[in-house]
């Protein structure tokens, strides 16, 4: 019963072959070589626009250097208070764009309000000396709640960022999860709504060490390469991250991936509403389910060999939880299996 995060789980076996195929020989370096062309091209054609990729090794290196990318000295991201930018990078969006800082816009169920976000912005467009100057904003699909943004409120706060001629970030550390559950395009959850930036997750969704940072608009990558060398996120053999890609992206594998991991989060919560003890804490739009369990039902989980992660009651949520319970953030993934759900529905009693 490994819920504690879709990280655990390890790479899907058509990733590691891919691996193990382009693994020998030789290839030109630094992204240069054939099969970085034919990753970019690939992107090219499931988005239906001409982008400028750039692989990286982790989802913190890819929202790191999305705002420093756009960056200004004294400038100000946007991001909701429990945006993964600014609350579970350890500082590197700081460190990376040169002394950035993140700053919270409030809103319901872990989604950012675009009204909200007009008036924090104001403050800091065109900005002063004392207070610094807007830079970005960046929202992130599936949320650190679990939910989705839907295509309109994409747009929504799209259309604040054009208002201030504000680039649009979006962190999809769980990209495949959130489409998959929109039943919409690649396209049609960014750069038609407004999307600038994308930080392309694979890694959370079968892949080994694979991420991607996409621009809709190759010249505002004008940066990218000095940024991400003065990172030392650039990797001299970079075809093993393109061939991550190159097999996730195969056959339409990377979304086949994420429906398994949301139909397994759907399984997880029936059976949380069905035992007579647990509830559940917010709807479940994706592969995140938070739950509430009296803490003895949460001991004998963990007893038994479940691993769940507990989680703080998000401020403002209005949440009602007992001294005697908790709340727990579970995580299914490619790899979930039905017979861990039904174990951890018997332990639910």
């Amino acid at each position: 019963m490994f819920f504690a995060s879709d990280n655990w789980a390890g790479a899907h076996p058509k990733i590691s072959a891919a691996l193990a195929e382009h693994g020998g020989g030789f290839n030109a370096a630094y992204g240069a070589g054939e099969i970085d062309r034919a990753v970019e091209r690939r992107f090219a054609e499931i988005f239906e626009h001409e982008v400028s990729v750039w692989f990286l090794p982790t989802g913190t290196a890819a929202n790191s250097l999305a705002v420093a990318s756009v960056g200004h000295v004294g400038g100000v991201a946007f991001a909701h208070p429990d945006a993964h930018i600014r609350e579970d990078e350890g500082g590197a969006p700081e460190f990376l764009t040169a002394g950035m800082r993140v700053r919270p816009v409030p809103g319901p169920d872990g989604k950012m309000d675009a009204a909200l976000l007009r008036e924090t912005i104001k403050p800091f467009s065109p900005g002063a000396i004392n207070q610094g100057r807007a830079s970005a904003v960046s929202i992130t699909q599936a949320t650190e709640a679990g939910t989705v943004y839907s295509t309109s409120e994409i747009a929504g706060i799209s259309n604040v960022c054009r208002d201030f001629d504000l680039p649009l970030h979006m962190d999809g550390s769980r990209f495949a999860n959130a489409m998959v559950t929109l039943d919409c395009s690649p396209a049609e959850m960014t750069w038609r709504q407004g999307v600038d930036i994308l930080s392309f997750g694979g890694t959370k969704n079968g892949c080994w060490c694979a991420e991607a940072l996409i621009f809709f608009d190759p010249a505002m990558a004008a940066e990218m390469p000095y940024l991400r060398k003065r990172s030392g996120l650039l990797f001299s053999k970079n075809r093993f991250i393109a061939a991550q890609f190159l097999a996730y992206l195969e056959d339409g594998l990377w979304l086949d991936l994420a429906r398994h991991a949301n139909a397994m989060a759907a399984q997880l919560v029936a059976a949380i509403e069905a035992a007579p003890a647990t509830r559940m804490a917010w709807a479940c739009e994706a592969n995140e389910v938070f739950a509430i369990l009296p803490m003895a039902i949460y001991e004998r989980i963990k007893t038994e060999g479940g691993h769940l992660y507990p989680w703080q009651v998000p401020a403002g949520s209005g949440l009602a939880v007992g001294e005697d319970e908790t709340v727990v953030r579970m995580v299914t993934s490619f790899a979930t299996e039905a017979s861990e759900i039904a174990r951890f529905a018997e332990l639910l009693g």
